[in-house]
């Protein structure tokens, strides 16, 4: 069980053990698909190098300071986009990617997000939509690839402080 966990901004050093987080992680998104040519998994060093140079990489370390998580983020043009959310498969679902997507927004205040996943990642949707994420396309990409995008406004990142019941 995971006891504290920090977001931090990742260094250059850090690049190759996220990626080999990212092959891990990836793993589970492969099998959805029975195919392991998928493009995270086919991601080299050089390309995570040129992500790291174009935004923001966080990384999400456990109380030994082991990578466990990480995300990327890049602003164009008052949009921040988001991708390879990941999560060390051992210590999914105990909020280290909720807190790595959230802390990728406070990076980047003030700005419309987006992000992309394969309908079949139907956990990743869930996580999103709590977030305050809404579907707004669907591509088709092959026969059994389609990929959902989702973004979050100014407008969801208001939430109601207090309901007042109307008799």
């Amino acid at each position: 069980m995971i006891k504290k966990v920090m977001i931090k901004r990742a260094e250059k050093k850090d690049l190759q053990d996220i990626l080999d987080l990212q092959y891990l992680a990836y793993q589970s998104e492969a099998r959805l698909f029975h195919n392991t040519d998928i493009p995270p998994l086919n991601q080299t060093l050089l390309d995570i190098e040129n992500e790291y140079k174009k935004g923001i990489i966080l990384k999400a370390l456990d109380e030994s300071e082991k990578i466990i998580g990480s995300v990327r983020g890049y602003s164009d043009n008052g949009t921040t986009y988001i991708g390879k959310l990941i999560v060390h498969p051992k210590v999914q679902r105990h909020g280290i990617g909720t807190k790595l997507l959230l802390e990728m927004e406070k990076e980047y205040p003030e700005q419309r997000y987006e992000l992309f996943t394969s309908t079949r990642s139907i956990n990743n949707i869930a996580l999103y939509e709590r977030l305050g994420y809404r579907i707004f396309d669907e591509k088709q990409i092959t026969d059994e690839l389609i990929f959902v995008y989702l973004e979050k406004t100014k407008t969801e990142n208001l939430k109601p402080i207090m309901r007042i019941k109307v008799n």
